[in-house]
């Protein structure tokens, strides 16, 4: 049995107009669903291109997360931008004398459709202790060894080494 399709005789620029919308509504709903996913698809792509920084929408998660990251050495720094509406942050990505990143790997663990909660006593331990977890908590977004030292276990975001 043969099918039969009909042929849409479309003008080309209909076609690239949607494709755009698209494209410019998968961005903007990126952010909304989930931000920390953003910040570090945001922070992957950066050390790719071997860009000197990026910029994120600001949260609390986001820059609690901004704060780890510098504190254990894998950023360089980052500054609050505000732009009258949520602000950004602009992070100033770290590579080492030859110029890789110093970021090897970033993944995020809890998503949105599976959340990943753990108890200080079962906390992963990334390479051995050469990497870290970061963990948001009741007091706030920590590393894996802050978490330790404290006593307490959360929601776990993502891994780095």
């Amino acid at each position: 049995m043969r099918a039969s399709f009909q042929v849409c005789r479309r003008p080309a620029g209909n076609l690239v107009s949607i494709v755009e919308a698209y494209r410019q509504k998968e961005r903007f709903m990126s952010f909304f669903n989930d931000p920390i996913a953003d910040m570090l698809t945001r922070i992957r792509n950066g050390l790719r291109i071997r860009s000197s920084t990026v910029n994120v929408k600001a949260s609390k998660v986001c820059q609690g997360l901004a704060d780890v990251l510098k504190s254990e050495g894998y950023i360089v720094d980052y500054d609050r931008i505000d732009d009258g509406k949520q602000g950004m942050l602009r992070i100033t990505l770290k590579y080492d004398e030859n110029g890789d990143p110093v970021v090897e790997s970033i993944k995020r663990i809890s998503k949105l459709g599976k959340r990943v909660y753990s108890p200080v006593e079962k906390l992963p331990v990334v390479l051995n202790g050469m990497g870290i977890s970061i963990v948001s908590t009741s007091k706030g977004v920590m590393s894996d060894r802050q978490c330790r030292k404290a006593n307490i276990g959360g929601e776990i975001l993502c891994t780095v080494y």
